[in-house]
């Protein structure tokens, strides 16, 4: 059993009247990226302002490697790294420069900043801008230059807000590779707050959906699909080639098969098991070929739409 590396328990953030953080009980494990998805306005940011004792909670307790932020806020910030959404770095310096007073910041100096410094800007992709002037940079340059930020001081653990939020695909692509390479390589901790459910959905061990300042369901996405979907049938888009009669109707007789329709290029089976590995096999087995096996319908965004649905229901 992992450690566990940031604890909230029946934690409360009120502003006035407003409730933004709802008695939240939140376990992120060492080494798991953990995504916390909402809308804007859930409470995301509100939370991990509480994780790094930058605002004190109304009640309720916070624990991060063990240690209280809003009792020890420097402690936890030696161990942490944050993104914010918005990142902000000094336009009339290079990005180098930007870098290396971070580093001195953190009491990293001399020829290990130097280093340090190089071989972030490498992995992050900025080794050619380096000596460019961060006001020049593009927003994914900038973000890239964040997440090179982060982690100048060696972080255990990364907490990241909306760090894909209006970049190109392709620097999207860029930065979910370099989070999961952060947990899968470095064994460090990442909680990612953000609302790109298809995004998350790629890259993360367990998911909360947070509504209104609560979390209404948790767990691995497959887990959450299970529970949502149960007792439902599945739908699964299907493209042999070449899609003959006599491959439809050998798909049409696996078990578990209840129907399937022909649209345009594809085959939509509708069955009451999960049969893309016997489809698979029939496929190959009769000399065609598989384009296109997905199972429809059941990724992140439906199950936020249906979980958000019940609970907007329930109150």
């Amino acid at each position: 059993m992992k450690d566990v590396v940031i604890k909230t328990r029946d934690l409360v953030k009120r502003y006035g009247a407003h409730v933004a953080v709802d008695h939240l009980n939140l376990q992120v494990f060492e080494g798991e990226i953990y995504g916390l998805l909402g809308p804007n306005g859930a409470g995301k940011t509100t939370t991990i302002l509480m994780l790094l004792g930058l605002t004190e909670p109304t009640s309720g307790s916070v624990s991060v490697a063990g240690m209280n932020p809003a009792r020890d806020p420097i402690g936890v910030k030696r161990i942490v790294g944050y993104l914010p959404d918005r990142v902000g770095f000094y336009e009339d310096m290079t990005g180098r420069e930007n870098l290396l007073y971070t580093a001195a910041l953190n009491g990293v100096t001399g020829q290990q900043a130097a280093r340090r410094v190089e071989a972030l800007l490498e992995r992050v992709g900025l080794s050619d801008a380096a000596d460019r002037k961060a006001g020049t940079y593009s927003r994914g340059m900038l973000q890239r230059l964040g997440l090179a930020d982060v982690l100048v001081k060696g972080p255990k653990v990364v907490i990241l807000d909306e760090p894909t939020l209006g970049i190109d695909p392709e620097g999207v692509r860029q930065i979910l590779d370099f989070i999961v390479s952060l947990s899968q390589k470095e064994g460090m901790t990442v909680l990612l707050a953000s609302h790109l459910l298809h995004q998350v959905q790629e890259i993360c061990d367990r998911v909360a959906i947070f509504v209104k300042g609560r979390i209404i369901a948790e767990g691995p996405v497959e887990e959450l699909s299970a529970r949502i979907f149960e007792n439902e049938p599945l739908t699964l888009k299907v493209r042999p080639i070449p899609m003959t009669d006599s491959v439809v109707d050998a798909i049409s007789k696996i078990p578990g098969v209840s129907s399937t329709k022909k649209s345009g290029e594809y085959l939509f089976v509708t069955c009451n098991d999960d049969v893309r590995l016997e489809i698979s096999k029939t496929v190959f087995r009769l000399g065609a070929s598989l384009d296109h096996l997905s199972l429809e319908g059941r990724d992140l965004d439906e199950i936020y739409r249906r979980y958000f649905h019940t609970e907007v229901l329930s109150t």
